[in-house]
């Protein structure tokens, strides 16, 4: 041969290609075991991938990062008392939950602190046993009296404002910020007034939310409104990512709740009462859903918090432009501010230079209490005690009448020969 190697024995050639083949099977089950055990590990890799995915979707799964809040009193007069009380009840809720007044818009269209027919100045309160004030101290209005239009409501929203507008009267949102927008006063069948000259309809309303998503100013909406007929302001919306809820269906009215014969008005909306009697009981790392009922085919939790026979209107809500399921989203989503951190793969080990900075700080500083949530005035306890008992004084009606029997006694007694005595 060629090569120079001499010829194989017939034996040796026949045995040859036994050994390869023997060989050959001996290497399929090994090849056999390693593609098992690939595949077992690139699914065991898959699983945990998707594990620790799923765990991050869960942790952000509402996808904002910020909150901000746009609270709405479209009425003026001491006759519509409550609608500022709906307005600033609210605006305390979503501050003790952590949205701050830099991400809160307020407009309200009355002063009734000021008001001269107030009988306690500087107090607005939201229940007749005059314990909870709720302007408080600290309250800082955006927008108020005349301020309050629909232009300039239009304006915050769609961020068409004139440059000289000051950062406390803008909406800064963008495509991460879940915004509530809550609107009270008086209201019809297609349109909410605003300080009897003025209205806004549903149609202006939901254009308005569409130019706010073609902007990327918002990355999920809700929309409440205290009014009359509340459910029609929601009809015609048609922008994704909007849950809106209303005191009241078309045809209904919503009604007022507490009246206080010291002011003589009512100080409050029914509807508003029992949710904010509601939100009392959450706190800000509250897991409380939207839709957190034993029944999962039970309406929204915010609607069974003021059913018909407390609110007697019917209250509504829309949820088919929302992309996630209510029972998904939770309360603080909206009326709270977010509390997120980024995982992060990486270990920071902070000990080193945390020892080295402890030594360097002064020893008062070093033995400070541990930072906590500030103790909440207890709403529920004042809302459900029964109010104290005021001072009597005689209305002016009753001392009027006491006049008129006295002289009417004095004519019967004595008839009008005696009145030259008197003038």
């Amino acid at each position: 041969m060629r090569s120079g190697h001499a010829p194989l024995p017939a034996a040796a050639a026949a045995a040859a290609p036994r050994r390869r083949r023997g060989k050959m099977a001996a290497a399929v089950p090994a090849v056999r075991w390693l593609r098992a055990g690939a595949l077992l590990l690139g699914c065991c890799g898959a699983a945990l991938a998707s594990g620790i995915q799923d765990q991050a979707e869960q942790f952000f799964r509402s996808g904002h990062t910020n909150n901000w809040a746009v609270l709405v009193c479209t009425s003026r007069f001491w006759f519509n008392y409550r609608h500022v009380a709906n307005t600033l009840s609210v605006y305390r809720s979503v501050k003790r939950l952590g949205i701050p007044d830099s991400h809160i818009v307020l407009m309200l269209a009355d002063d009734m602190a000021c008001n001269p027919r107030n009988p306690k100045p500087a107090t607005v309160f939201s229940h007749k046993n005059m314990e909870l004030n709720v302007y408080g101290d600290d309250v800082e209005v955006d927008y108020r009296s005349y301020e309050v239009t629909v232009e300039n409501f239009l304006r915050v929203l769609t961020g068409r404002i004139p440059p000289s507008t000051p950062r406390s009267k803008r909406l800064l949102s963008d495509d991460r910020s879940n915004i509530l927008i809550y609107m009270t006063g008086h209201g019809g069948n297609g349109f909410l007034k605003f300080q009897d000259s003025e209205e806004i309809t549903n149609v202006e309303l939901a254009d308005a939310f569409e130019q706010m998503w073609q902007k990327r100013r918002y990355n999920e909406l809700l929309f409440i409104i205290d009014t009359c007929q509340g459910a029609s302001m929601y009809e015609r919306f048609y922008s994704p990512n909007i849950m809106a809820l209303a005191s009241s269906q078309v045809g209904e009215d919503s009604l007022s709740h507490q009246p206080d014969l010291g002011i003589g008005v009512h100080l409050m909306d029914r509807y508003t009462f029992y949710v904010l009697e509601f939100l009392e009981e959450i706190h800000p790392a509250s897991q409380t859903n939207m839709n957190d009922l034993e029944d999962p085919w039970e309406v929204l939790i915010l609607f069974q918090v003021c059913p018909k026979s407390l609110c007697v209107s019917t209250p509504g809500h829309r949820t088919d432009l929302f992309q996630r399921d209510p029972q998904n989203v939770l309360i603080t989503d909206f009326f709270g501010s977010v509390r997120k951190v980024e995982i992060t793969t990486e270990t920071i080990s902070l000990d080193r230079d945390l020892a080295g900075f402890e030594s360097k700080l002064p020893k008062d500083e070093l033995e400070t209490e541990p930072l906590k949530y500030a103790e909440q005035l207890p709403v529920a306890q004042i809302i459900h005690q029964k109010p104290k008992q005021k001072d009597w004084h005689p209305p002016g009606g009753f001392i009027l009448g006491l006049w008129a029997l006295i002289i009417m006694v004095f004519f019967k007694t004595y008839g009008i020969k005696h009145m030259k005595h008197i003038f």
